[in-house]
């Protein structure tokens, strides 16, 4: 019989957090350096590359992975035969771990969760609660899996009851390519598959825990109709050509790990969510003897190798660039940015809209003519930072803002990562726009090249604030040009025809 102490628990949870903000798994960074070393797509491989040495970077300087810090998962197995020393609910506990890891003030990781979700929608202020799954099992001991989980793959998460006799891997290969990038592929599909619902659902999530081991399972052969069908789609998933960042190449998916438990005789559930280029989780054992320890990584765990921009990008003066300017660009072209632009994301577009909708002005000092907004939500910054990690949200979500800003802010260009709507994209067209995207996964490496910031509107939204950076050649990809066309449609196409051996024209990527 095992007796844990309240303080062990929160601690635990607390390191727990922390090390998996700043810390790829070693399995993950294998197989993220497996896929550069055969990537042949050069708009892929350059992401990959920046996606590696961020990991690296991060690893160095104990920060986060991405500046979303995630929704904290926790998968709890208590032994029957555990005892406690605290008379509070063991979510009160894990919450408190939580609080004290995202309100660390050496690393402060971001806090995303807002309460009152379709009403107020207003930030917890220490990314709490914690969704929180407890099973109780044989034995003396607690363990547990603790997963801090992006928005940007979460929202991509899938559900369906298919009949019996209909074919899972059609389903999967049908919904995938319309997931987006928005996930920041390449990551791993976790698929729940059996029970009901709730329990597709569930398996889903907790498959994304497993380590990444697809390639000893295809060395040693699948034994299992489970472990065929990872195989089968994790194939079949990478020669859709989607590739890293949805740019177009030859890894899509890492991983496909699947869950699967007894279903009703004429149902078929199946649920598959994603795992991000951030993906962050770590298992952890209690057993009475004190708390969890997690020991860092060594950096030779990481490949040696560096990033530097393609001896043809364009250098781009962000505070002389014009309409005409722009122009000139096309899907594919890698730029680095110099100059300053503004910062913005949901919330903050949303006022504005109202703000406008109303006939009234926006807030003195914001003035969005001939700019560019950057789709972000920085983690606060330490140690003399200028702002904490910076990477890019997902660009889909202010779609339904694209036209008021385009036409009556005079906005000329958008930053952000995944692809655009097409509807925007026929709005990028019609107002002579242009929208960039920065890797997704890469939010430290972004941050270095932000000089400068300050706030300019809506501090009341914390991350979501409107602030001015001025940055150094941050990097950025052509993704929308003003004539509408997309490398989020061409690149994934033509990549597609060349894994299967079909001529193609052009490659853009």
């Amino acid at each position: 019989m095992s007796l844990i102490r309240e303080q062990d628990l929160i601690d635990s949870v607390f390191g727990a957090l922390q090390f998996i903000a700043n810390y790829h798994p070693k399995d993950f960074i294998d197989a993220m350096f497996a896929a550069y070393q055969r990537e042949q797509s050069p708009a892929a491989k350059d992401a990959i590359a920046q996606i590696l040495v961020n990991s690296r970077m991060c690893a160095e300087n104990n920060r986060p992975i991405c500046q979303d810090t995630g929704i904290v998962n926790v998968f709890v197995k208590v032994g029957m035969q555990v005892q406690w020393e605290s008379q509070r609910p063991l979510a009160d506990l894990i919450n408190e771990g939580v609080r004290k890891a995202y309100q660390h003030p050496d690393n402060v990781l971001r806090a995303s969760i807002v309460a009152d979700p379709i009403g107020s929608r207003k930030n917890t202020g220490d990314n709490t609660p914690a969704v929180i799954h407890v099973e109780m099992v044989a034995g003396d001991k607690v363990e547990i899996d603790i997963a801090a989980k992006g928005g940007g793959s979460e929202n991509k998460a899938k559900f369906t009851i298919l009949n019996p006799s209909d074919s899972l891997v059609d389903w999967v290969l049908e919904t995938v390519p319309k997931m987006g990038a928005g996930w920041c592929p390449p990551g791993m599909l976790g698929i729940g598959i059996g029970g009901t619902a709730e329990k597709a659902m569930l398996m889903a999530k907790q498959s994304l825990m497993d380590e990444i081991d697809i390639q000893d399972l295809i060395d040693r052969g699948p034994q299992t109709a489970a472990e065929k069908l990872r195989v089968e789609l994790y194939d079949k998933v990478n020669k859709l050509g989607i590739g890293a960042q949805g740019l177009g190449g030859l890894t899509t998916v890492l991983d496909v790990k699947i869950n699967d438990f007894p279903t009703h005789a004429a149902s078929l559930p199946v649920a598959m969510i994603p795992n991000c280029a951030a993906t962050r989780h770590i298992h952890f054992v209690l057993d009475g003897t004190g708390l969890a320890e997690f020991t860092p990584p060594s950096l030779d765990d990481w490949p040696d190798i560096t990033w530097q921009a393609a001896e043809n990008t364009r250098h781009i003066n962000l505070d002389t660039v014009t309409a005409a300017d722009i122009q000139q660009w096309q899907p594919g072209d890698t730029l680095l940015l110099t100059g300053h632009f503004l910062t913005g994301r949901d919330a903050a577009h949303k006022k504005i809209a109202d703000l406008l909708a109303n006939g009234e002005p926006l807030p003195e000092g914001l003035d969005f003519h001939n700019r560019f907004i950057y789709y972000v939500g920085p983690v606060d910054p330490v140690q003399g930072e200028v702002v904490g990690p910076a990477g890019p949200t997902t660009a889909t979500r202010m779609d339904k803002f694209t036209e008021t800003m385009l036409a009556q802010t005079g906005l000329l260009g958008m930053i952000g990562k995944a692809e655009r709507g097409e509807n925007t994209v026929g709005l990028i067209k019609k107002y002579g726009s242009v929208y960039l995207i920065a890797v997704g996964g890469a939010a430290y490496l972004v941050s270095k090249a932000i000089k400068s910031s300050r706030l300019i509107a809506f501090e009341d939204l914390g991350m979501e604030a409107i602030r001015e950076f001025y940055v150094e050649n941050m990097p950025v990809t052509v993704a929308v040009d003003s004539r509408g066309q997309s490398i989020h449609k061409t690149g994934p196409k033509q990549w597609q025809q060349r894994i299967a051996g079909i001529p193609v024209k052009s490659v853009n990527t």
